[in-house]
């Protein structure tokens, strides 16, 4: 422990001082306010010992500056060493920041015992501090976690429909465009059948894989939308943008090679794509997904493994 002693009374500071040292605690001392200060900048002592009245920077001066300095959730002990005796000073010290009060000459008895008391109430409120700062890393794991889908690691649908509003909005402030692209994996029901669940769980992780490694866009977002159906939102995307990217996205999923001899030879993907200029008067973004919907419907009547593209719903209306 580190204690800072700022005292312009030199007999006073010593005696202080070696008394702290008896039990154990480092010292460092200063002879004025702006010393003080100079030296909690650079020591970040455990504890503050402060004289009331020096010249320049009086005690309570100090212990508003050194409040001020102190980084978020940082606390150091400050007690007031000073002769004055009267309620209207222990008051004063106590709003400008003091945590205790002792009058000169200190007994070094009772030094002791204020400085073990501080040392407890700093000790409990590290406890605190860390114990808090556990339950924040849980919680952020926890809505992480409600976030995630557990077989594929991407977003879930819960992340994907906050996800679309979210962005919906944004895109109505902005009067921006919005794509979305929904896929569903050929034939997977017969794919689960003749391979088994595993083998299915281990086709949608690398399908959601692929689908992810593609999106490039800190802003784009990949989902596991329900089963083996998957959803891309694109912010600031129009329809040829969108249209590419799942092109490409097709691809990669049938140049992943994954068997389905009770499909079509290798793993496909039919992928459908709407798109909207986001504005107060345009449709909403659940009429975005019964648009994509309704043309990923498409493109499995048409023969699956294919993109198809809905007109912007904008230009619909």
């Amino acid at each position: 422990m580190k204690a800072l002693v700022v005292d312009d009374t030199l007999t006073s500071a010593t005696l202080v001082s070696h008394q702290l040292r008896k039990i154990g605690i480092e010292t460092f001392v200063a002879r004025d306010g702006a010393e003080g200060i100079e030296l909690f900048k650079q020591h970040r002592p455990d504890l503050i010992l402060l004289d009331v009245i020096m010249p320049g920077l009086n005690g309570y001066e100090v212990a508003k500056r050194i409040r001020q300095l102190e980084r978020d959730g940082e606390w150091t002990p400050i007690i007031f060493l000073t002769a004055r005796t009267s309620d209207e000073d222990l008051e004063r010290g106590i709003a400008v920041g003091g945590d205790d009060y002792l009058v000169k000459p200190v007994s070094e008895i009772v030094l002791t015992a204020k400085v073990r008391a501080m040392q407890r109430i700093a000790q409990m409120r590290y406890s605190l501090v860390v114990l808090t700062r556990r339950l924040d890393e849980a919680n952020r794991e926890l809505t992480r976690l409600s976030s995630v889908d557990g077989l594929t690691g991407i977003a879930n649908r819960r992340q994907f429909d906050e996800f679309l509003q979210r962005e919906w909005s944004r895109g109505v402030r902005h009067e921006s465009k919005l794509s979305l692209l929904m896929c569903d994996v050929d034939f997977f029901k017969q794919y689960n059948d003749f391979y088994g669940h595993q083998a299915g769980d281990e086709c949608l992780r690398a399908v959601a894989q692929a689908l992810a490694n593609r999106v490039k866009r800190p802003t784009d977002l990949v989902a596991r939308y329900g089963g083996e159906e998957f959803a891309v939102i694109l912010p600031d995307t129009d329809r040829e943008g969108a249209c590419r990217l799942a092109e490409a996205m097709r691809q990669d999923i049938q140049q992943l090679a994954i068997e389905h001899r009770a499909g079509i030879g290798v793993v496909t993907l039919s992928m459908g794509v709407a798109t909207v200029m986001a504005a107060r008067s345009a449709p909403g973004p659940l009429a975005l997904v019964r648009a994509a919907d309704g043309a990923l419907y498409e493109a499995k009547a048409r023969g699956r493994n294919r993109v198809v593209a809905q007109v912007e719903l904008s230009e619909a209306q």
